[in-house]
């Protein structure tokens, strides 16, 4: 008798992944690709929802993009503890502009047990040569690690649990 195989649902896209991660990022675009507790990576393309009135990209999205990125990977990093960022640093070195893709990379430099601090990197993808890519921003994020989950958020780790790589 043949063992009957059940099918797998489909792995779920990047989009789906990002609307259950960070809705708000996803409200703009990006796309997370992966997840872990030693990177967190995705990338956007420019459009009129994140630029501001010159067309280019908005500077506030890029600080978002960042405190996401390093508080999806500090919070998996702590053990998915309660994470919260208590300071940002952001440089804007070149601009990018609407229809650009922008590839976004976050990376600790530094986990202790209650401080955590990412560096997180914003490149612009040259269209003709996806090799090259030049550097839009750099930002540094303290995050304050291992406090209690309150009550009222005990699921908020249900999303990074199903999405990442642990």
């Amino acid at each position: 008798m043949a063992l009957q195989s059940h099918p797998q649902p489909p792995p779920p896209s990047s989009e789906d992944k990002t609307e259950a991660l960070d809705p708000l990022l996803h409200a703009f675009g990006f796309k997370v690709e992966e997840v872990t507790p030693h990177k967190v990576c995705g990338h956007l393309r420019v459009t009129e929802k994140s630029c501001q009135p010159f067309k280019v990209l908005h500077g506030g999205v890029s600080a978002l993009i960042s405190e996401s990125l390093a508080s999806m990977g500090a919070h998996l990093a702590s053990g998915l503890q309660r994470v919260a960022g208590i300071h940002l640093s952001i440089n804007h070195m070149k601009r990018a502009e609407l229809g650009d893709l922008i590839f976004c990379e976050a990376s600790p430099i530094s986990v202790g047990k209650t401080i955590q601090v990412w560096e997180v990197r914003l490149w612009k993808i040259d269209p003709s040569n996806s090799g090259l890519k030049s550097l839009v921003s750099s930002s540094r994020v303290t995050l304050l690690c291992n406090m209690p989950v309150p009550e009222h958020a005990k699921d908020a780790s249900q999303a990074l649990k199903k999405y990442a790589k642990l």
